[in-house]
């Protein structure tokens, strides 16, 4: 990924000038998931062991540090927001609707993301759900915007070649937002999971 932004910056000059700012996002968004990812890799090196005897299988072992759920969060709270006003910019809507669409769904998507992590470090499963359902709220009118409520704009693009790409970028961005809930859940459905082990 961080080979990705150096690439995605070094493009720039050869990108139409209208499309430039959200290619820099681009950018910044493998450059904020390069980080993350970098750190996840050592909070889990510092929370687990990794061991073979004699060759055979691996096992892993806590050693009692906690594994940091939060990069994940923090990651998710700026990069989520990002690529969905990268999206908005590429399909070059006119300036107040760009403005207004990029404000409201970078805000729903960040309130996603925030209200899923109290349900993240919760004990109690009631409580996880309730965190989970709370954020399903803002999930679901990203999901409304992204598949009703920009097809007329994808319908009003400037060329057939355009809104052939911006539909299928449209449902694209849905199916990878889909794994956010389904991901938080699965862990948040687990009773008894150790708060902060998440190996």
């Amino acid at each position: 990924m961080g080979s990705a932004t150096i690439f995605f910056w070094l493009q720039l000059p050869n990108v139409t000038k209208n499309y430039r700012t959200a290619l820099t996002i681009t950018g910044i968004v493998t450059l904020i998931a390069t980080y993350h990812c970098i750190r996840i890799f050592n909070s889990w090196s510092e929370a687990s062991t990794v061991s073979s005897k004699d060759g055979g299988d691996y096992t892993v072992q806590l050693t009692g540090s906690p594994f940091n759920d939060g990069y994940r969060y923090v990651d998710w709270l700026l990069t989520v927001p990002l690529l969905l006003i990268e999206l908005i910019l590429a399909m070059k809507l006119p300036q107040a609707e760009t403005v207004s669409l990029s404000t409201k769904l970078g805000l729903a998507s960040a309130l996603m993301v925030a209200l899923g992590y109290p349900g993240e470090i919760q004990e109690d499963l009631s409580v996880r759900w309730l965190w989970w359902c709370l954020s399903m709220i803002p999930f679901c009118y990203v999901v409304f915007t992204l598949t009703v409520g920009l097809a007329e704009a994808t319908s009003m693009q400037q060329s057939s070649a355009a809104a052939s790409l911006a539909s299928p970028a449209r449902y694209l961005t849905v199916f990878f937002l889909a794994h956010l809930p389904l991901c938080v859940h699965g862990q948040e459905c687990r009773p008894g999971r150790p708060r902060g082990h998440h190996v």
